[in-house]
């Protein structure tokens, strides 16, 4: 039925497609160019154009510290500077000739790091202030929020601090974040993910840290800002604090007071013309254990959108309820359209961890493509108040394997998979949603995805979503606190996958967790670990699916086994037909057919590239580019300061043209 009355076509919340204006390509998240001079036909003569290093490396970085190169650069059209833009993981905004790479400006918010504090900056904003004389200084502005909780506004043009913003350009959000009753712990906020701008107003979500408190964790808040003078307009809670919000009602007023968390973590998307902003929250405090906050626990694991001017709740729509395996919306909110009975219906596409895909109605929230309530495991462990159903998309299907068994256990020897089949049944295991447990659950998907910040991409000619899925087991297991020696439950670092177990922080049980790996280290089920795969949003099918990364870098033999690995970064498609992603541990950038996933080009890189890259045209040629900076957790050996870029050579370009 939906084949007939549904066709996915492009919307855009910007005119300027061929150029990528916003990090995921326009403020909708469409991760599309228009650009087509690299097509499937020549794209295997792409070649490197220009390379810049940001000089973050170690020593200069404290080893114990977690940091990662994980930005999308955008591009600033002539106007604005006409420069390549984009953020180091220390928060360093660069500015580079995006023919050349040569350096233009450097800011430098000398940020410095400390043992076990994570350090990492997925991209910058860029926003025209349209009252401004175009001639004025800061009449194009560039934000960026940091780790250490600083608001920043740059001139686009020199680099320089916003003297009408903040404090030359700065505003500290420090003392709004420690001002929170909830936050005893606000050193664990930080802002990774670039703002979103709307209707003169900037919003930051969060990263908080030490989500495994019940009591006093960090509140995961939104906050929006006058985008000219840098004023505080509006804050958004996604816990419900306020009596007068109507999902208060719906919560235990004890465990309004005490949960945090909830934050948007990962990139917000924005519908001017609406005055709408899109945020996909995350789970409520404390994780893994729920006895404390009983209930659904909305606007938590929710896509909410918001009005841009006063931050009310225009609708929201909750992914997981009561989340207890840190099951955060991840990806950024898609912005499209689709057409149904004739009418064009504006819609947002939202991926999750768990390999689902839910398409909502952008002004309503409604699910466009149907979604059911179905019956899951409800017995947890003492105290736990689970939910006894979980929204299930039906029209698309999930994109990942949603359940496990022994029979599931696989092995590079006989041995290794009876030790894989010994690790599954020796824990709990089942479908989706199975509780944590003593014994420990085994999950999967996990709690990385399915899909995670990632996210996809639309392909508006054939209405295709392109997205990469994680496909490897894990484990979590919950302890009785009292059980376990006090100190090293809460030393740092304790509860780090495959670590000593670390405290939930006003509960009763700790927690342990980490991949379920085989005496080789290799994933306890069958490859392929990590795939790239086309969705059909008009017909529910997949259309191709391929395997994401090799394992050559991981062998004392090199040998290109495509089982894909597990990684991060994710794709972008381009009208040349072509698909372009990192998002592997292999040090490989790739580029595939978007008709049937089959790869046309690799280049070695200097490390892992886990970003999205993204496309541009200068000096006459397209260009495409990727960070290269390693990951803390899925690369950390190798970490890498790098920004590539590759075009065609300029006479194959030339007869591109001519074609």
């Amino acid at each position: 039925m939906f084949t007939a009355l549904i066709a996915v076509m492009l919307t855009c919340s910007t005119a300027q497609t061929a150029d990528w204006i916003a990090y995921g390509g326009d403020p909708g998240g469409l991760r599309y160019s228009e650009l087509d001079q690299i097509t499937s036909a020549n794209v295997r003569m792409l070649e490197p154009a220009w390379s810049y290093r940001t000089g973050e490396l170690p020593p200069a970085v404290n080893k114990l510290s977690f940091f990662g190169l994980h930005a999308t650069p955008i591009l600033a059209p002539p106007e604005a500077g006409g420069s390549l833009l984009f953020c180091s993981a220390f928060n360093k905004v660069v500015a580079l000739d995006p023919a050349t790479g040569a350096e233009r400006w450097v800011y430098d918010p000398e940020i410095r790091s400390r043992p076990f504090n994570s350090y990492k900056c997925r991209g910058v904003t860029l926003w025209q202030d349209e009252q401004a004389e175009p001639d004025a200084a800061c009449a194009w502005r560039v934000f960026m929020g940091t780790t250490h909780r600083r608001l920043i506004a740059l001139d686009a043009r020199t680099g320089e601090g916003c003297a009408d913003f903040g404090e030359n350009g700065v505003v500290n959000i420090d003392p709004l974040v420690k001002a929170l009753p909830q936050n005893d712990n606000a050193s664990g906020v930080t802002f990774w993910s670039p703002p979103a701008v709307v209707r003169g107003v900037v919003v930051l979500g969060s990263a908080v840290n030490g989500k495994q408190r019940r009591s006093a964790s960090a509140s995961g808040m939104l906050r929006a800002f006058d985008a000219r003078s840098g004023e505080l307009r509006w804050t958004f809670d996604p816990i419900p604090r306020n009596a007068g919000d109507p999902q208060a009602a719906n919560w235990d007023p004890d465990s309004l007071q005490t949960t945090g968390g909830g934050n948007a973590w990962s990139m917000l998307s924005v519908d001017e013309q609406r005055g709408l902003l899109f945020a996909p929250t995350s789970s409520p405090s404390a994780d893994f254990f729920g006895g404390t906050r009983p209930g659904d626990n909305r606007y938590a694991n929710s896509v909410v959108a918001l009005e841009a001017e006063t931050g009310r709740v225009a609708w929201h729509f909750q992914i997981t309820h009561h989340d207890v395996w840190n099951s955060d919306v991840p990806a950024q909110p898609i912005l499209s359209t689709v057409q149904q009975d004739g009418r064009d219906v504006p819609v947002v596409v939202q991926l999750s961890k768990q390999g689902f895909v839910f398409v909502l109605h952008r002004e309503t929230g409604e699910p466009v493509y149907p979604v059911e309530e179905r019956p899951v495991p409800t017995d947890g462990v003492p105290g736990e108040l689970l939910s006894p159903t979980q929204p299930f998309p039906t029209h698309l299907p999930p994109l990942v394997q949603q359940n496990i068994t022994p029979d599931d256990a696989w092995g590079v020897t006989f041995y290794d998979r009876a030790k894989c089949r010994e690790a599954i049944a020796s824990r709990r295991y089942g479908p989706i949603y199975t509780p944590p447990s003593f014994e420990g659950t085994v999950m999967f998907p996990q709690m990385g995805g399915g899909a995670n910040w990632s996210g996809g991409a639309i392909d508006p000619q054939r209405g295709w979503l392109i997205t990469n899925v994680a496909k490897f087991p894990y484990y979590l297991q919950l302890h009785r606190a009292d059980e376990l020696d006090q100190k090293e439950i809460s030393a740092p670092g304790a509860g780090r996958p495959l670590g000593p177990p670390g405290k939930i922080k006003g509960a009763d049980y700790a927690y342990s967790q980490g991949p379920l790996l085989s005496p080789l280290n290799a994933p306890c089920t069958a490859p392929p670990w990590h795939t790239l795969l086309a969705l059909d949003l008009n017909s529910g099918e997949i259309a191709w699916e391929v395997p994401l990364g090799s394992l050559e870098q991981f062998l004392p033999i090199p040998l290109p086994l495509n089982f894909g690995t597990p990684g991060a970064g994710g794709a972008i498609v381009t009208a040349g037909d072509l698909v372009f992603a990192g998002g592997a541990p292999d040090e490989k950038f790739r580029a595939f057919d978007v008709r049937n996933g089959k790869t046309l080009w690799t280049a070695k890189l200097p490390t892992a590239a886990m970003a999205t890259p993204m496309t541009y045209a200068a000096d006459g040629l397209q260009h495409v580019v990727i960070a290269a900076g390693g990951h803390q957790f899925l690369y950390p050996d190798k970490p890498g300061d790098w920004i590539m870029a590759f075009r065609l050579p300029r006479d194959e370009a030339a007869g591109a043209a001519e074609e």
